[in-house]
C-alpha cells in the first residue's frame, strides 16, 4: 500500500475533526442541573478526598504510623550486602584521596619551582 501524501492526511484529519477544518465548533457537553430549576446551581461542587488533604487527627501520629508503614515496605540489604558495600566505598575512597595527594603534591611543586622563580 503507497503511503498517503499530505493532502490525503489533511483531508483525513478535517474529517475527524470538523471544527478544525472550518465546520461548526464543537459544543461543551451539557451537565445536568442538581437543583432540579431551570437555574444552575451556584455553589462549588463537592471534591473527592485527596490524600495530602489535612486530615483531623494527631499530626505526629499519624506520621509514625505512615513512617512505620514505609519502614515495613523496604527491602533491607543483607549483612553480605552491607560488607561488600561499605568495603567498595572505603576503597573508592582511598583511591580517590590518593589521586587528589598526588594531585596537590604534583601542582605544589609546579607552582613553587616554575611559577615563583
Amino acid at each position: 500500500m503507497a503511503r498517503s501524501t499530505r493532502q490525503q492526511r489533511r483531508q483525513r484529519r478535517a474529517q475527524q475533526r470538523p471544527a478544525l477544518a472550518g465546520g461548526p465548533p464543537a459544543r461543551p457537553p451539557v451537565r445536568p442541573v442538581e437543583n432540579g430549576g431551570d437555574e444552575p446551581s451556584r455553589g462549588r461542587e463537592p471534591r473527592p478526598e485527596r490524600r495530602d488533604e489535612v486530615r483531623p487527627g494527631s499530626p505526629g501520629i499519624r506520621f509514625l504510623q505512615e513512617s512505620w508503614a514505609e519502614l515495613r515496605k523496604v527491602e533491607w540489604p543483607s549483612q553480605q550486602q552491607v560488607i561488600s558495600g561499605t568495603a567498595v566505598v572505603i576503597i573508592a575512597s582511598l583511591i580517590t584521596g590518593v589521586y587528589l595527594y598526588a594531585n596537590d603534591e604534583l601542582w605544589s611543586y609546579v607552582v613553587k619551582h616554575v611559577f615563583l622563580r
